[in-house]
């Protein structure tokens, strides 16, 4: 069935933090800040693992999450010479809080210099998620990226706001150019960290930094400056896409910023990227969502 075709109920099925407007209630209890004991997987079985999910929630996971720990997943069968390049995934369903995710890897390829991996997401036996990833090992070549966005103020000596989603309670989240005019209390581009130090793995950061690239992406999705726009909306994402151009830290402040690109049959597309404070340009992302201006809740699966 076509994105399209679907009904407010199948658009209730798939994951991530699109309907920020209609958000299922019971918020406050669902925030877990610390995102490091998620990032700890039981192995399960040959290339099978098991990731925890928070105990309670709104109703569903949050896709950056269900992404990150899916990667996570894959990285733990390759070789940590190989860093993941890119990444490409579909929400299928909602992940749903207290139940593991079921992570199955399957060993796609292993070439002289790259490696592909495919992740299943499932959740009492149904698929939730899927995801392809790419490895790459080091090699040298041209160092090059657009400039970053000038913006000001920086993160430093800026209070971060309190986080509007308990799906982002464990960021540090701080608006590099104040509230929009939708009046969103988080509108990109935005400052946004890790809240609790991470280890020194890259692979942990990288995981982490997917696991972020999801947030505010599809309500950012909207034409700008159009009554739509302003209107609550349901929705969700329907895939996700990052590239890693140069390692980082996820527990540092990133500049992250997505502008939608196109609106079109009930989809739209954004694009944008995140930059260290030097403006170093360090992953893209891009995104398609399901966006219905109806002013109505998402209803529940």
């Amino acid at each position: 069935m076509g994105a399209s075709e679907r009904t407010s109920d199948d658009a209730a099925e798939l994951g991530s933090d699109a309907g920020v407007d209609a958000a299922d209630g019971s918020a406050e209890d669902a925030a877990v800040d610390d995102l490091r004991p998620l990032l700890q997987l039981v192995p399960a079985g040959p290339d099978r693992y098991l990731a925890p999910t928070p105990e309670h929630g709104p109703g569903r996971l949050f896709g950056g999450q269900v992404a990150g720990q899916s990667l996570l997943a894959a990285c733990a069968t390759v070789d940590p010479g190989r860093p993941p390049h890119s990444l490409h995934a579909y929400f299928l369903r909602a992940g749903r809080p207290g139940v593991p995710l079921e992570l199955e890897v399957e060993r796609t390829r292993d070439g002289r210099s790259f490696t592909t991996r495919r992740v299943t997401a499932r959740q009492r036996g149904e698929a939730v998620f899927v995801l392809s990833a790419s490895f790459h090992a080091a090699e040298e070549g041209e160092d090059w990226q657009l400039p970053a966005p000038e913006l000001a103020p920086p993160p430093e000596g800026v209070e971060p706001i309190p986080t509007p989603i308990p799906f982002w309670a464990p960021f540090d989240l701080c608006p590099a150019a104040g509230p929009g005019e939708d009046g969103f209390a988080l509108t990109h581009p935005v400052w946004v960290r890790v809240r609790h130090r991470l280890p020194d793995d890259p692979i942990l950061h990288a995981c982490a930094l997917v696991w972020l690239s999801d947030i505010g992406a599809s309500p950012s999705a909207r034409a700008p400056g159009t009554a739509a726009a302003r209107q609550p909306f349901g929705g969700a994402s329907l895939d996700h896409a990052v590239w890693f151009h140069r390692p980082a830290r996820a527990d540092e402040w990133l500049l992250f910023w997505v502008q939608p690109e196109s609106n079109a049959g009930g989809r739209g597309l954004v694009r944008g990227a995140l930059h260290t404070v030097d403006g170093v340009r360090v992953a893209s992302v891009a995104q398609e969502a399901l966006l219905r201006n109806t002013g109505l809740p998402v209803a529940r699966a």
